[in-house]
């Protein structure tokens, strides 16, 4: 996803990305690479976190207070605002959740900010994350809600299709009506308001089928590219081949992600 990101930004910001691993930094063209963290953070007025949660923790203390007049922005599934600022003192922090749409500059990211982050910055995520798709404000309340509807849902519908041996370039207009309900069904039991929830499924449907046209993988191979062992997707998928309904699989996402969630 940071790859993703980084590829459409260096066109429009002077960036510079740091890794541990230097054979994913080796390629990299028009973006700046940092030797250190720090070395990061001397450079840039804003930090894009797009860390594995095994080592989201070990970064943040790096970091420290060296992001004290930054703006940060985590990508990171399940880790909140407040957790995050524990960690990194009087940084103005801002949340989003992107989804799989990223690969093809169609994802649909829903954005929250932090306690000390200003419109400005969320002016300014949003700008950002227009660049690789459509946005959305929402409450942080509303995150786990969000993972199971923007970062799951494509799985939901990679899945029917699937199941049912359905060639993605023959999708009729009756079955993407038909995805557009459950999406918005399940998005309005999981409280977002029924514009936000029928805007969220027309996106995420129509990034859905165009991800099966304009890339070389199988429906399966997406399912499977949103889909970690015990994570928010494993749990919503095993309600579906269990005959579930797209709301029970969503609740069940969303039970997930808040069970993952890292909070205080």
């Amino acid at each position: 996803m940071g790859s993703a990101i980084g590829e459409r930004l260096k066109s429009a910001y002077r960036l510079y990305v740091f890794d541990k691993d230097k054979a994913k930094t080796g390629d990299l063209a028009d973006i700046y690479v940092s030797e250190s963290i720090a070395d990061l953070l001397a450079n840039v007025d804003a930090v894009l976190l797009a860390v594995k949660p095994q080592d989201f923790d070990s970064v943040l203390e790096e970091i420290g207070h060296g992001a004290d007049a930054l703006l940060v922005i985590s990508i990171a599934a399940g880790i909140t605002t407040n957790y995050i600022e524990r960690y990194l003192g009087k940084a103005r922090i801002i949340r989003a959740m992107p989804n799989i749409g990223a690969k093809i500059s169609q994802a649909e990211t829903c954005i929250a900010r932090g306690a000390s982050a200003t419109d400005d910055d969320l002016s300014l995520a949003e700008a950002l994350f227009r660049m690789i798709g459509k946005t959305w404000r929402i409450g942080e309340d509303m995150m786990d809600a969000a993972t199971a509807i923007s970062g799951s849902g494509p799985a939901y519908i990679f899945y029917d299709i699937e199941k049912e041996n359905i060639e993605p370039s023959r999708i009729t207009q009756q079955q993407k009506h038909k995805y557009k309900e459950f999406l918005k069904d399940a998005a309005v039991g999981l409280g977002f308001s029924a514009a936000v929830a029928a805007d969220l499924a027309s996106s995420i449907t129509q990034t859905s089928l165009n991800l099966m046209i304009l890339t070389p993988f199988l429906p399966s191979q997406l399912r499977n590219q949103v889909t970690s062992r015990g994570g928010t997707t494993d749990a919503a998928i095993q309600v579906l081949m269990n005959g579930g309904s797209w709301q029970e699989a969503a609740r069940a996402a969303e039970e997930r992600a808040k069970q993952l969630s890292r909070k205080d």
